[in-house]
């Protein structure tokens, strides 16, 4: 399958730098589910989605992350701004991934657990080339992962900011998105709060 090779053509982006600042400041890639921390089960789940290589973008308690988490094959990048919201992050991922013969990128964020390898590949199967723009969708609105093809990152790198990531390029450029239909196959919600932990699994 061309997907698994790491020369494949789309590299997967997992947002992982967020402090849980509603959780009692713990940083979100090491909340525990299914035994392991989340950005362990995330890094799987793109895997597992046909995406073989992966940049994780840390940022909260990174030394602990990266002392805690076993990521092997992954490329770790260190974002220091990671206070400053997931724009940041965004903006990070996209400056190591420029470096890389990647064509395109799907991302996805760390704390959205109900989001399996279904979803992935879904939004991976959209990929045509550096021109694309793929997004989940759920019900018809836009969610993770999103799929941007090379053509797009500095366009995105440039508007991302604060919390809103991609959104307002995406806005912008509506008209060339490939909606993926996912909802029956995954879950959007956000690990954010103390009630949001029931999604965690043991």
């Amino acid at each position: 399958m061309a997907h698994t090779r790491n020369n494949a053509p789309v590299a997967g982006l997992l947002l992982a730098a967020g402090g849980g600042r509603r959780l009692g400041g713990r940083p979100k890639a090491l909340l525990t589910h299914r035994g392991r921390p989340l950005v362990e089960h995330a890094v799987g789940v793109l895997r597992a989605g046909g995406v073989e290589r992966v940049h994780v973008v840390l940022g909260a308690q990174a030394d602990d992350v990266r002392e805690r988490a076993s990521l092997p094959g992954c490329v770790l990048v260190d974002n220091p701004d990671w206070a400053d919201g997931m724009g940041s992050s965004l903006r990070a991922g996209l400056a190591s991934l420029v470096r890389t013969d990647a064509r395109a990128v799907l991302v996805c964020l760390v704390d959205q657990p109900g989001i399996g390898p279904e979803a992935v590949a879904r939004v991976l199967a959209g990929y045509r080339d550096g021109t694309s723009l793929v997004t989940a969708t759920y019900d018809g609105v836009r969610g993770h992962p999103t799929l941007f093809g090379r053509e797009h990152w500095a366009g995105i790198t440039r508007s991302a900011t604060g919390d809103r990531g991609a959104r307002a390029y995406l806005k912008e450029h509506a008209d060339g998105i490939t909606p993926v239909e996912c909802g029956d196959v995954a879950q959007p919600y956000d690990i954010d709060t103390e009630a949001d932990l029931a999604h965690l699994e043991p």
